[in-house]
């Protein structure tokens, strides 16, 4: 009976479909190699309409010249795709959008492009999916997201189309296992063809086309920072996460986000840290992007290792030099790897601190604001603390706060923020941006890139409010708004309140913590400019030209 019940059908159609495909490029390739010259005309063919396509554009590393090829297909030919990509960077990932190529995207982040994308939205130029983090977009490549054809970039390949993506290896493994083992095509724009390669990162089964770029893929220096361009209220911040975060808590295990105040912290650990002798005892352990501002700590010691989710332009000749620190291959080169190390800032790491552009009084953040659909990466991957975490840390045990014998710890999550931005916006507001673009946008749900019952501490100038300890709701928005400064939401604290908190360690202020605000000046930072970082790199670090100012 279960026989003749049984439907006849294939079991290959998304084979039998992939080697159709391929059958029509056989006129134009030389094995794997598609002629640089004939690139458009290879993905005209490959690609259907309404296709999914995944396009490496992350962070940093650009498929720049497939994405550029795949905005001058003909739109009668290719239409309809629905775009899959991290980050939407580049003026061609919106180009296809207005021209009919693509019609739907689903992304994580989108800084460089965010005003642009707001208003291409508001015009029904495009639709969007839903807007993820890195590792929720990235699994779902494995499930209801899997791609037709996978568009990514790697530094060289040989013959038999081996990929060796040196430091910047990033999001490719990721990006082309979900698609080769789904009879997706891969296609990798690579810089240079070689005999040998340094390494293998990605076998040549796995990929199906090469093609050589006319220019190298584009790299942007994402997480350099200028120490001239930090402030002494930067500095202050710094020294109270130090004091009133990392020490009090024993954080051995921690991811930076990007920018100055984490810069700030970065400097100051071999000199205010060291005077409060913490090396050895705090900030072991990184889960970062190899930020040229830790330079100083890794020479003085207090760095031990750092996994990293991609490169940065001018670090690979002083990443080379520390193997011990760095994940290397034998080759000297970084290995990085988006997914994993997202893992880790997930899971393995005591803390998170990153800043914002917007909190509200119950400490809900987001980097969506009116005009601008920024997204937000992985911020929320770090940012948030992982239910399914086992293993205990000192710090994680710190969050305890109950007699429960079956009380569990706390991942720190610490937003670091000025109550007021450029242009005198401030960052406290009674409702966030983000409510207004849910409903203008269509979407699901609001963009929230932190929740705030996920957040354990806000650090401002003013203070920092430890909000873990907070006995309830109300509790923990009196703790914000004793930190907010002169914002919407600072204007509703209760100096009396605030004195309460204080004095019950909800709240400190800098003389809570032993820490005088005249003390926060420039001389404590361990290098004061990209040049003094080239310094303490022994000549190792070659920061891109635009940061050279000497």
């Amino acid at each position: 009976m279960n026989e003749m019940n049984r439907s006849k059908r294939s079991w290959t159609t998304r084979r039998d479909a992939k080697t159709k495909r391929i059958a029509k490029l056989q006129q134009v390739v030389n094995g794997k190699i598609i002629p640089t010259d004939k690139i458009v005309e290879a993905l005209e063919a490959v690609i259907a309409p309404r296709d999914r396509v995944v396009l490496e554009g992350n962070n940093q590393k650009q498929a720049s010249f497939l994405s550029k090829a795949l905005s001058e297909v003909n739109p009668e030919k290719v239409n309809g795709l629905h775009m899959i990509m991290s980050s939407v960077s580049r003026p061609e990932h919106l180009d296809i959008f207005e021209k009919g190529i693509a019609k739907k995207i689903d992304f994580s982040y989108a800084g460089p492009q965010s005003l642009r994308m707001s208003q291409m939205l508001e015009d029904g130029k495009l639709i969007i999916g839903e807007i993820h983090t890195y590792l929720e977009l990235y699994g779902r490549l494995f499930i209801d997201l899997t791609p037709s054809v996978a568009l990514v970039a790697a530094d060289k390949a040989d013959l038999s189309g081996n990929l060796y993506t040196g430091p910047n290896t990033e999001e490719t493994p990721t990006l082309v296992e979900a698609t080769a083992f789904r009879d997706g095509i891969v296609i990798a724009q690579v810089n240079e063809l070689v005999d040998e390669l340094p390494r293998v990162d990605i076998p040549g089964s796995w990929i199906d086309f090469i093609v050589v770029a006319d220019h190298p893929y584009e790299l942007e220096p994402l997480f350099t920072r200028d120490p001239r361009l930090i402030t002494e209220i930067q500095i202050l911040m710094g020294m109270m996460t130090i004091r009133g975060i990392y020490e009090r808590h024993n954080v051995q295990s921690l991811n930076h986000g990007i920018g100055f105040n984490t810069a700030a912290i970065e400097l100051l650990l071999p000199t205010y840290g060291e005077s409060l002798g913490l090396k050895g005892k705090i900030c072991k352990h990184w889960a970062l992007n190899p930020h040229p501002t830790l330079i100083p700590a890794i020479e003085t010691g207090w760095v031990e290792s750092i996994h990293c989710f991609g490169g940065e332009i001018g670090m690979e000749k002083y990443i080379a030099a520390r193997p011990d620190v760095f994940f290397t291959g034998k080759d000297g080169s970084l290995r990085s790897n988006r997914a994993l190390s997202q893992v880790a800032g997930q899971y393995a790491v005591d803390l998170f601190i990153g800043s914002t552009l917007q909190m509200d009084r119950d400490g809900n953040s987001s980097t969506v604001t009116t005009g601008r659909l920024a997204g937000f990466g992985g911020a929320p991957n770090m940012g948030h603390d992982p239910r399914g975490r086992r293993h205990s840390t000192a710090a994680w045990l710190n969050m305890i706060t109950s007699d429960d014998p079956l009380a569990k710890g706390k991942k720190l999550v610490v937003q670091i923020v000025e109550t007021f931005q450029k242009g005198n916006r401030p960052v406290f507001v009674e409702s966030l941006d983000a409510v207004e673009v849910r409903r203008n946008a269509h979407l699901a749900t609001a963009p929230i890139m932190i929740y705030g019952d996920d957040v354990t501490h806000v650090v401002t100038e003013e203070g920092i409010a430890y909000l873990y300890k907070a006995n309830s709701l109300e509790e923990r928005r009196q703790a914000i708004a004793a930190i907010a400064g002169v914002t919407p939401i600072g204007l509703e604290h209760d100096p009396k309140r605030t004195e309460q908190l204080r004095g019950d360690g909800i709240v400190a202020f800098p003389e809570d913590l032993g820490i005088r605000r005249t003390d926060a000046k420039r001389s404590l930072l361990a290098a004061k400019s990209i040049e003094e970082l080239v310094e303490w790199s022994e000549g190792l670090y070659e920061p891109p030209a635009r940061f050279r100012s000497w």
